[in-house]
């Protein structure tokens, strides 16, 4: 039985996706969590200076924009001992990186402070080294610029009236002051350019969408996930068109309490319950098919892929390992009113992480 939450006070049995409909505190004043479950919006009230474990904290705003051909990822991270920003650009279908830049800086514990909150209204301004980033969150657009010497990007995203995302906060079981907390923002069809040496690429909005992922977390020193997500636009027989997506992430701390498993339609969010995969990928099984289902069977997709974007930074301590694998998703996704969607060969993604930072 779904059942919705106005404040932390109220606490769900197990299993029970816990959604927030109000404005909540996230941390008390000693760094203990207060809230754990879901949102439609950014409703959980977040203050930095609140962390408990501050060489734990991390911040950032990752921005990955793609029509299924070229993808154009730019991101700032803030890991409290440092940070960067960067930007690249990856021909999908050629399996080629063609450009990558990054301005990495230290002791990043209370610089280049990051908004408290994911889908209002703001301006980050940042200066590190030879790169500029601005991002520019309005009512109904965003905007994001990147240059660091001949490399520029320039993309607007439209953000349609009312669009809502999925905005979670897991536990960790056992460390009381830690979290992850996350915003998905789909659906944003999305246009621009993407300039470095040697290439020019120019995206629509007729075929290109922008995911945010927004996070503020305090995490324990090893974390394991999935992230699945896709937008895209699907015909009625009429001709009428209508806004899709779906962010499926897993694997994160204690998921007992909300899952940040959802579908987007038209601007809405209809929340399903937990997914997984059918047959891990690992070691080599990341270019087979890969089997998605969910507990209450509201998303049967599989994914048949085409490239594995597979990164490796390793510098001792510190490994972020990902294989995130880019192909073409096919099922059915049955939203809030019983409606079944049947979706063919629909550019997605989705990764497998193992992170020590």
């Amino acid at each position: 039985m779904k059942k919705t939450y106005k404040g932390w006070q109220e606490w769900a049995a197990p299993g029970e996706q816990r959604e927030y409909t109000e404005e909540t505190p996230l941390l008390a004043a000693d760094g203990r969590l207060l809230a754990a479950g879901w949102a439609r919006h950014g409703l959980f009230q977040y203050d930095r200076s609140l962390v408990k474990h501050r060489m734990r904290r991390k911040e950032w705003d990752f921005y990955q924009i793609s029509d299924g051909d070229f993808m154009v990822q730019i991101n700032f991270a803030n890991i409290s001992l440092g940070g960067y920003v960067s930007a690249m650009l990856v021909d999908l279908k050629e399996k080629k990186v063609l450009a990558n830049v990054m301005s990495p800086f230290l002791g990043g514990k209370d610089r280049y402070v990051l908004p408290p909150r994911g889908d209002a209204p703001n301006t980050v301004d940042f200066r590190v080294g030879k790169a500029r980033i601005l991002t520019e969150t309005r009512a109904a657009s965003r905007r994001i610029r990147f240059k660091m010497g001949d490399v520029t990007a320039d993309f607007t995203m439209d953000i349609m009236p009312g669009l809502e995302n999925i905005t979670t906060v897991l536990p960790f079981e056992g460390f009381p002051d830690r979290y992850f907390m996350t915003t998905k923002q789909n659906c944003m069809p999305c246009e621009g350019v993407f300039k470095a040496p040697g290439v020019e690429r120019h995206f629509s909005k007729d075929s290109c969408f922008c995911v945010l992922d927004w996070g503020r977390v305090c995490t324990p020193y090893r974390l394991v996930w999935y992230w699945g997500n896709g937008s895209a636009w699907l015909a009625d027989p009429d001709g009428s068109r209508h806004l899709f997506g779906f962010e499926i992430t897993w694997g994160i701390g204690d998921e007992s309490h909300g899952t940040e498993t959802c579908l987007f339609y038209d601007g809405r969010a209809h929340k399903i319950g937990p997914v997984d995969v059918e047959t891990f990928p690992k070691p080599d099984g990341y270019e087979k098919p890969w089997k998605f289902i969910s507990r209450d069977g509201r998303f049967n997709m599989t994914m048949q892929p085409f490239y594995d974007h597979h990164s490796d930074l390793n510098v001792g301590v510190m490994r972020m390992h990902s294989h995130q694998v880019h192909g073409h998703w096919s099922g059915t996704a049955i939203l809030d009113d019983g409606k079944v969607l049947e979706i063919k060969d629909m550019y997605a993604f989705c990764e497998y992480v193992e992170n020590r930072w």
